[in-house]
């Protein structure tokens, strides 16, 4: 059976400028009636109406998904089991944000009372959710599902002086990094140090040895996501994700 665009904008809740729009980009192309040239939905638009509709109903731009329904090279099952991997991630770090709410609201009104225990617990779990949404699809692409699996369950075993030591680590690697900055040289004794730190930092989150490829590796990262940039952009200073790179390929041919 075929349906006008009225009839596919009635069936899906889209609008008949938005199925026009979907033609113009080449995203959904109908057929034309032979008599009066209007538009036609037959079996194998409805097919790909119904996946693009999926796609953006986890999100995806409009290029994106003409990307994955177009390309036959791509894996359409391993990009949504990744869409799905990022979904689950939002949605555990909702659930988190949610239990904290719910937590601060239930001790401002006195019906509960957390311990400090209880109270890193709950800081730990949104830790870690967060850090899955902004990063772990490029982790997992990098490191493989299996090495962040381990350093998931690892991470939530943490214990609460684990957890600070890895902090601390992180400051004072971060707190060498701005004066090596100022300083101006990425081969120096003081950006050195921070790349040392650096990597004590990344054992203790991986609870492994880090190796000298392992840390270019993700010093490479710094630089090639534009979040990890931004993230060292702002906490040191303007240029800090380029910098840091350089000092850590530099700590890394010492060895």
């Amino acid at each position: 059976m075929d349906y006008t665009v009225q009839q596919i904008a009635a069936l899906t809740g889209l609008t008949p400028r938005t199925l026009r729009y979907y033609d113009a980009i080449g995203l959904l192309r109908p057929g034309r009636d032979a008599g009066n040239d209007y538009r036609r939905y037959g079996s194998e638009e409805v097919d790909r109406l119904e996946q693009i509709l999926l796609y953006r109903s986890m999100g995806l731009p409009l290029r994106e998904i003409r990307r994955l329904l177009d390309d036959p090279s791509l894996d359409r099952a391993a990009a949504l089991e990744n869409q799905l991997r990022s979904l689950r991630a939002e949605r555990d770090r909702l659930e988190a944000v949610i239990e904290a709410v719910t937590c601060a609201v239930k001790t401002m009104r006195g019906e509960q009372t957390m311990t400090d225990s209880e109270r890193f617990a709950q800081t730990k779990a949104q830790a870690l959710a967060e850090n899955e949404v902004q990063y772990g699809a490029e982790c997992r692409e990098r490191y493989g599902e299996e090495t962040m699996t381990a350093y998931g369950q690892y991470a939530a075993g943490m214990t609460e002086a684990q957890w600070r030591e890895t902090e601390l680590l992180s400051e004072e690697y971060l707190t060498l990094l701005r004066r090596a900055m100022e300083e101006g040289d990425p081969a120096g004794g003081t950006a050195q140090e921070a790349c040392r730190l650096h990597r004590a930092w990344l054992e203790k989150c991986w609870g492994r040895p880090c190796s000298p490829q392992a840390q270019v590796g993700v010093g490479e990262l710094y630089t090639r996501d534009p979040r990890f940039a931004a993230c060292y952009d702002e906490k040191v200073a303007p240029g800090c994700a380029a910098f840091f790179t350089e000092a850590i390929r530099a700590y890394c041919e010492t060895e």
